[in-house]
């Protein structure tokens, strides 16, 4: 498996002007701020790409002497405009939030004194506000060219070009709004000109390999158990199982008495371990989509520790959103602007802690099979996650069943209950493949769930692949029956 210089498909594209000029305008903005010793406030989502987002951007405010601040958000709503008003700062820059919101922010905070730096697909109307940045005014694809990470990254060169450094974490960002889209999980649009960036600098190592959780810290059956992304029913989340594979492939689980990690196999090895998983994959007609999902482009970082869990981007994707998930964003925030003592330490507790909750998530969720309604003239599944799932690990849960191939082909709709007690909180993912037939790979599931949303008094939105809504509890027989009706209805952008 040797190392590619870059995706086989990709090109360079032609600087965009238009985004020139408004992170040009951003960063006047900025400069003002900072020149009459003005306040920023930054406001960021809780995920990874929201993390890393408002690490970037902030690491840059204060390397250009910024007074600022940077505080988080699971959502963004009135209440949030409210905090920021409360909050009297000379500048708001919100980032992987507050699409649809223009309006209200203008009104509560005023013109110019705000900037949203976005993915996601806004409403129409917003597309001639200044202050709203966002990938798809551009004729960018927010849902696979660009994350909120590389948003703000951008405005962070604009603002000085030695923030070059900062395309690392735009690319671990991408990497956990599962963009890598592209030929092997490869990149695509600004996506890969910025991990060229991180690449340039010798930040950044893009390798073929085997796409094992773990690749640089986990032991081999460990690796493989905790491996969700495909969800392969009998190896993931169960290590014997794993080690006994193994075991058969004559692969060497150990040197010496130190266990041997995926990153340290050679090319015979990881040879005989596809094929062994292959064979275990093959009753279930998936095996050959499931192992092209299992090689693809790797992305490491060669100036990390390395048997930490930072040095693979993926990992340090993952333990950025552990730590959003369960309300320690604090520290991931931490870890992104450069922290590797003790909020490392904290991370990797966070992470291990995150994965167990996963783990028996799933476990519940597949036993008790009354909770997953599939019917086979439906292009989608609907899983009752209510009692199991917190609202906060609700898009992590739907991700992981959506990469089983049970449901190839299909749409995975979770719900759960909301924090506010009222309330019940959806997220759609699309599954992998499309093996199982109907048309949901043609389906907009931003689209989907904002429609449904609106018919019942709710909000909704996100992207082509991945999406949420939120609704009054007593609304949740309607949506269904609104969701069945707008399915066919909906058709993809095509960013699939």
């Amino acid at each position: 498996m040797p190392s590619q210089s870059q995706s086989p498909t990709e090109t360079r594209a032609e600087p965009d002007t238009s985004i020139d000029a408004s992170m040009g305008a951003l960063r006047d903005r900025i400069n003002d701020c900072i020149k009459s010793d003005g306040s920023i406030q930054v406001l960021t989502h809780i995920d990874c790409d929201g993390l890393t987002s408002g690490g970037i951007m902030t690491k840059a405010l204060i390397r250009a002497g910024a007074r600022c601040a940077l505080s988080t958000a699971k959502e963004f709503s009135d209440a949030a405009i409210g905090l920021l008003k409360s909050g009297d700062h000379d500048l708001c820059i919100i980032t992987d939030l507050g699409g649809g919101f223009a309006s209200r922010l203008n009104k509560s905070l005023g013109a110019g004194k705000w900037a949203v730096l976005d993915h996601h697909q806004i409403p129409e109307e917003e597309n001639g506000e200044e202050s709203v940045i966002n990938a798809w005014k551009y004729g960018i694809d927010g849902g696979r060219e660009i994350s909120a990470g590389g948003m703000a990254y951008l405005a962070s060169v604009a603002l000085d070009d030695g923030n070059s450094d900062l395309s690392t974490m735009a690319v671990v960002a991408a990497l956990g709004d599962r963009q890598d889209q592209g030929e092997r999980r490869s990149f695509v649009g600004k996506n890969f000109e910025i991990a060229e960036t991180a690449k340039g600098l010798g930040m950044l190592d893009v390798d073929m390999d085997l796409l094992l959780f773990g690749r640089e810290t986990k032991p081999l059956a460990d690796a493989l158990a905790y491996t969700s992304q495909p969800y392969i029913d009998g190896l993931t989340w169960n290590r014997d199982t794993c080690y006994s594979l193994l075991t058969s492939s004559d692969v060497r689980l150990k040197e010496g008495g130190r266990w041997r990690v995926p990153a340290e196999l050679d090319e015979d090895e990881k040879k005989r371990v596809i094929e062994s998983i292959a064979q275990f994959a093959s009753g279930e007609g998936g095996a050959t989509e499931i192992m092209s999902e299992l090689i693809g482009y790797t992305y490491t970082f060669p100036n990390e520790d390395g048997r930490g869990f930072l040095r693979d981007a993926r990992e340090f994707s993952t333990m950025l959103n552990s730590c959003g998930r369960i309300s320690r964003a604090g520290i991931g925030i931490a870890i992104c602007m450069g922290d590797r003592s003790r909020s490392l330490l904290e991370g990797e507790s966070i992470l291990r802690d995150y994965r167990g909750r996963i783990r028996n998530c799933i476990n519940i969720l597949t036993n008790e099979r009354w909770r997953i309604s599939a019917m086979p003239d439906k292009p989608y599944i609907t899983v009752n996650a209510q009692d199991v799932v917190q609202e906060t690990m609700s898009g992590t849960i739907s991700s992981i069943m959506a990469g089983s191939h049970k449901y190839s082909g299909k749409i995975v709709v979770l719900w759960t209950k909301a924090e506010e007690e009222s309330m019940v909180k959806f997220s759609a993912r699309r599954a992998l493949g499309t093996a199982g037939g109907g048309a949901s790979d043609a389906v907009n599931l931003g689209e989907l769930m904002g429609a449904s949303a609106a018919a019942c008094g709710g909000v909704g939105g996100g992207h082509s692949a991945a999406a949420g809504a939120k609704i009054t509890k007593d609304k949740l027989d309607d949506f269904l029956k609104v969701l069945d009706e707008n399915v066919p209805k909906v058709r993809s952008t095509g960013e699939d």
